[in-house]
């Protein structure tokens, strides 16, 4: 049977607390070894992904809505947390409406050689902050045949909660990892084979159409940060820089949409 919890404060939802305190969280997941997942549809992806919950936080109207998670739940000795919308809110920070929070065992990221070996497509994520961009660039990649994700050092997480939202679960059907350090790894992935392409406004840069009219086989896509763009010393690195030519006054678009273009365009 589900477990009623009664206290908003009760120690058995500490994995559950705080959910909208970005710094807090960006800290005690990775320290605790979990991430969450929300809704349903974001939980069953996560499954079907092979994580493994810790346990579920769900308000009383969804026992019934999603009673296969209970019971496969309770036969594997995971916790089922029920409790009203006020008790749930006032851990949480936020009001539940999407059925259910999952707190997931983080799993262990692969190589950067595991994930690019049968790669033709592949983009890199450089110091992307914003989970939103993050979860767009994701869901992109996985629609438009992207074979695999790399994100530095510095960019957010992709197993932050808005970052999966966003990402409609994608982030567990892309293979990814963190490409550590950065810029460096522009050899591993050179060695390997790929033309480095960062998308940048420089001088030197081609459109984009001109690339796309006879692509390589095995392509790295780098996009930057909001904003700042690509750091100097990726864009020196890169074998070519391209721009998405640009109408109405407008120099460029958001990195999540510009990646998803790019994407689209140089696909296999």
């Amino acid at each position: 049977m589900p477990i009623e919890i009664t206290d908003a404060s009760d120690p058995r939802l500490a994995d559950y607390v705080s959910l909208t305190d970005v710094a807090l969280r960006r800290r005690i997941e990775p320290e605790r070894g979990l991430y969450i997942a929300e809704s349903q549809k974001v939980i069953r992806r996560a499954l079907r992904a092979g994580h493994r919950p810790r346990s579920y936080l769900m308000a009383w109207r969804w026992v019934d809505d999603l009673a296969d998670l209970v019971e496969r739940a309770e036969s594997d000795g995971v916790p089922v947390y029920v409790a009203a919308h006020d008790v749930i809110e006032a851990r949480t920070g936020f009001h539940l409406h999407r059925g259910a929070l999952a707190s997931m065992q983080r799993p262990e990221l692969p190589t950067v050689a595991a994930v690019i070996s049968a790669a033709r497509r592949v983009v890199v994520i450089e110091d992307v902050v914003d989970h939103t961009n993050v979860g767009a660039i994701f869901r992109s990649a996985a629609a438009l045949g992207a074979d695999a994700v790399l994100v530095s050092p510095r960019c957010a997480d992709p197993l932050y909660r808005r970052a999966i939202r966003v990402s409609m679960g994608t982030v567990f059907q892309v293979p990814w990892t963190r490409i550590d350090p950065w810029p460096a790894g522009v050899d591993e992935l050179r060695v390997a084979g790929f033309t480095i392409v960062a998308m940048a406004l420089t001088d030197e840069s081609v459109g984009l159409e001109e690339l796309a009219s006879a692509p390589p086989e095995r392509l790295a896509l780098v996009v930057g940060a909001e904003g700042d763009g690509l750091s100097a010393h990726t864009i020196a690195a890169a074998d070519v820089t391209v721009r998405i030519p640009m109408a109405g006054g407008v120099d460029s678009l958001n990195v999540g949409a510009a990646a998803a273009v790019a994407m689209w365009a140089l696909r296999p």
